[in-house]
């Protein structure tokens, strides 16, 4: 299914068989090992970590997400009812220290370097936030990372822009959810504001220090909320995939010092619960 998705090495040369690389990648994935000991039946080491660097950098694991997703629109089975939260990932020692942009050689190298590399600094440790928006399936749609003290609620819009599912056949890709489920952290007012602007269904609880919304003399206020409890229920499903994602080892502890390292990764996985 992915094959006709993975580049060749357009040099002339061959390459090492793709599946053998792939499929070392995701016993590093699995287990969290240093990729120094991957078994030798899956090649090189450095294969597999450069294969996946070139992967990152020309976006090829993104396009075979894109691909899975197209064909799961194409079949009608993705519900535009999304949900959405975040989970904190504790970052081993070994994912600090990273070059800082001008410290490397190599251009493509170089051009992977992120400030901060979404790691945060807090009474735990070192931390990374995985942002996450799902269909009813807890299947991840989107992903984002921001450092572990970022706050949920200024990342939903940021998120939500990601969202882009394209059709096989003719037409602009479908960028808006119907509604989207989302606990607390998100309910702020302008976040109601911002989401009834683009025609999306906001079904959050509201904190309880925060003043009702819709009521008469309000300044800005907006229709009611109408909380809908019943809907709310299907929430969950983005805790779950959560906790599917991090059956893979390496994602339920940080140990890439690059950001989009330790995204690729989240996406390679994100990919295999599609395939599922």
């Amino acid at each position: 299914m992915i094959g006709p998705l993975l580049p060749s090495s357009g040099k002339g040369g061959q390459w090492r068989d793709h599946r053998q690389v792939v499929d070392g990648i995701l016993w590093q994935l699995r287990t969290g090992a240093p990729w120094r000991d991957v078994p030798e039946r899956y090649g090189p080491w450095k294969t597999l970590h450069e294969r996946l660097r070139r992967w990152t950098t020309d976006g090829t694991w993104d396009r075979i997400l894109a691909h899975v997703q197209t064909r799961e629109g194409d079949a009608g089975k993705i519900e535009w009812i999304f949900s959405i939260d975040s989970t904190v990932v504790r970052a081993h020692q070994h994912a600090a220290g990273a070059r800082k942009t001008g410290a490397c050689h190599a251009a493509e190298i170089e051009g992977l370097a992120q400030p901060g590399e979404a790691l945060g600094r807090s009474r735990g440790g070192l931390s990374t936030k995985i942002h996450l928006a799902t269909d009813t399936r807890g299947l991840p749609v989107v992903v984002l990372l921001t450092p572990g003290q970022a706050g949920d609620n200024p990342q939903l819009l940021p998120l939500l822009d990601q969202v882009r599912v394209k059709t096989s056949g003719p037409g602009r890709p479908r960028k808006r959810p119907d509604c989207v489920l989302a606990d607390k952290a998100y309910s702020s007012p302008a976040t109601r504001r911002a989401l009834r602007k683009r025609g999306i269904r906001l079904v959050s609880p509201e904190k309880r220090t925060t003043p009702p919304t819709g009521f008469a003399g309000a300044p800005g206020a907006g229709a009611p909320v109408g909380f809908d409890a019943e809907a709310y229920k299907g929430r969950n499903v983005v805790e779950r995939c959560f906790n599917r994602l991090k059956q893979f080892r390496d994602l339920a502890t940080r140990y890439a010092k690059r950001a989009v390292y330790y995204r690729s990764l989240v996406v390679i996985a994100a990919i295999m619960l599609w395939l599922r």
